[in-house]
């Protein structure tokens, strides 16, 4: 069986994100998307609500199981017996450090992979880090996140 993961933050999940998560999981039998949780980095929410953003917003998509990791990628790839990575691009400057990214968990862990997903143009202005910041200032947010993580933030701003 065919495994990869595609981790991130998620906070939130944005159109960019699942038009990676889509895309990369045409390609393997299991895609393992996986929320990280970096006890140094303040999160708009909560690991369980970055979970039940992910598994609303891909329930649609059979192959896809969602987690959530701490610690080490190559350790937690271990785990599931994974040996291949998906990575979302944006622009030039991801590649870079994602690059570097790639190449430091190669030499942690030989067996592990990195494939990089261009994302679609449409979302390549896109992060989560813009989506919260707008969402604060109560901007329009409908062409960058789906309706359900759309009521998410609506709420969390609200009771800011």
């Amino acid at each position: 069986m065919k495994i990869a993961i595609c981790p991130g933050s998620f906070d939130p999940v944005t159109y960019g994100h699942l038009d990676i998560i889509r895309r990369s999981a045409c390609l393997v039998d299991k895609l393992i998307v996986a929320a990280f949780l970096n006890p140094t980095k303040h999160y708009m929410f909560t690991t369980e609500e970055r979970l039940d953003m992910l598994r609303e917003t891909t329930k649609d998509i059979p192959n896809v199981e969602v987690d959530a990791f701490d610690g080490l990628l190559n350790e937690y790839a271990a785990k599931k017996n994974c040996h291949l990575l998906i990575r979302g691009l944006r622009a030039f400057s991801d590649f870079e450090y994602e690059f570097q990214r790639a190449l430091m968990i190669k030499q942690i862990d030989p067996t592990l992979e990195t494939a990089f997903f261009m994302t679609d143009g449409r979302y390549s202005y896109l992060s989560s880090t813009g989506v919260r910041e707008l969402a604060h200032f109560d901007g329009d947010i409908t062409r960058m996140v789906p309706p359900y993580v759309q009521e998410m933030i609506k709420k969390k701003v609200e009771n800011c």
